[in-house]
């Protein structure tokens, strides 16, 4: 994604745009756009709860296939100065066939001109939900 200046305010595309191209790097196992995307300080509490630094989760993602596939559902974006945050419903297939689906909330931070997940958060939908 470009680069963007402190005054800009990017639309609610922009961060869909930029979720959907977070989430394919994951799939393909993209380790450098992962970086690109993710702040040093990023974590994930995943949705068994498990809190894991991007380290961890690189490590992971470079060792085997992580994610079959990864689908968005409609997205909702709250947009503020230099801050972003993304919910939508997920649903995440994992390389075993388990389909998880999920409520996935990211929060992007603008750091050094550019925009990156610092926060993410998975929680699985509860089985009367669609």
């Amino acid at each position: 994604m470009e680069s963007q200046s402190p005054s800009q305010a990017p639309e609610e595309s922009f961060f869909q745009a930029l979720e959907v191209e977070r989430t394919q790097a994951l799939v393909s196992r993209d380790i450098e756009k992962i970086r690109l995307l993710h702040a040093p300080d990023y974590e994930l509490i995943s949705v068994p709860g498990r809190v894991m630094s991007l380290e961890r989760y690189l490590t992971l993602i470079a060792q085997d296939v992580f994610y079959a596939s990864w689908d968005h559902g409609p997205m909702r974006v709250h947009v503020s100065q230099g801050m972003a945050a993304v919910r939508y419903q997920a649903k995440i297939t994992f390389p075993s066939g388990k389909v998880v689906q999920c409520w996935h909330t990211d929060i992007y931070a603008l750091r050094a001109g550019a925009w990156q997940a610092v926060w993410s958060q998975g929680t699985q939908l509860a089985q009367d939900q669609p």
